[in-house]
């Protein structure tokens, strides 16, 4: 069973550093027994990363939709496991007003972090959290999950406009707004005509990311997990698709030599 001190220790064995910006998505199962279960967890990153921004997707896409359009953060409870639904709800969260990939963030501007999300247009446009998240050189820590799970990859495609990503109409909501009112919105959504879930093709990318050292291997409790630099991931993914825009649903297997440096 793994203690909090445990887990803090496996988090500065990554090379993770009290004031790092880093986003988390995670599998609570994969962890293993923990003394105080999940959250201890949430204890170890918020007190070890007592300097820095810790940020965990707190997305509602399963759920928001035409007939179910009305998001409240403080009520709509995310699709993405325990550990997102456990930190929205802790003193000191900030949970952002995007109406279908909100994040939920603690620590040094926060606020300012997730500022601005209910007007964006798409669900990781090149002006959302996902882009300040590469500019304030920040990492990505996947729990026990892989690169399907790796929604900044999805914010690298909005920036390279990759085709074929996005409904062609947007759909309304209507998001609770601090002071109660409601703001409209209008936001695609992600959509392809030959996938339902397009981040599954996202781990075809992941040999890539080992070869050019955007992400390595690394361990929390009993989890496997991928630390990823986002300066990183964005431009091994802007070198593979610049060969072929659409090759990770178009292809089986990425060629080697896209992601070789000459």
């Amino acid at each position: 069973m793994f203690t909090k001190n445990e887990l803090i220790q496996h988090l500065k064995d990554m090379g993770i550093m009290p004031d790092d910006t880093l986003l988390v998505h995670s599998s609570m199962k994969s962890i293993g027994e923990v003394e105080g279960g999940a959250d201890t967890v949430l204890d170890a990153f918020m007190e070890y990363l007592s300097e820095g921004l810790l940020i965990l997707p707190t997305h509602t896409w399963y759920s928001m939709s035409e007939y179910h359009n009305e998001y409240d953060p403080r009520m709509e409870p995310a699709c993405v496991g325990i550990l997102p639904n456990l930190f929205r709800k802790r003193e000191g969260v900030l949970r952002s007003l995007h109406p279908t990939h909100s994040v939920a963030v603690y620590g040094k501007d926060s606020e300012a972090f997730i500022e601005g999300e209910e007007n964006q247009p798409t669900p990781c446009s090149t002006s959302s959290c996902y882009t300040r998240l590469m500019e304030r050189n920040g990492k990505i820590l996947l729990l026990g999950v892989g690169h399907e799970r790796n929604t900044f990859i999805h914010c690298v495609e909005e920036h390279l406009n990759v085709p074929e990503r996005l409904t062609k109409e947007p759909t309304y909501f209507k998001i609770v707004m601090p002071n109660g009112h409601i703001k409209p919105s209008f936001v695609y959504r992600h959509d392809n005509p030959v996938t339902d879930h397009i981040s599954e093709n996202y781990t075809k990318l992941e040999q890539a990311f080992y070869d050019r050292n955007a992400a390595v291997k690394t361990r929390f409790g009993d989890a496997s997990c991928i630390l990823c630099e986002t300066k990183g991931i964005f431009e091994v993914t802007k070198d593979v698709l610049s060969h072929q825009i659409n090759c990770l649903i178009e292809l089986d297997t990425i060629p080697k030599e896209w992601w070789q440096k000459k």
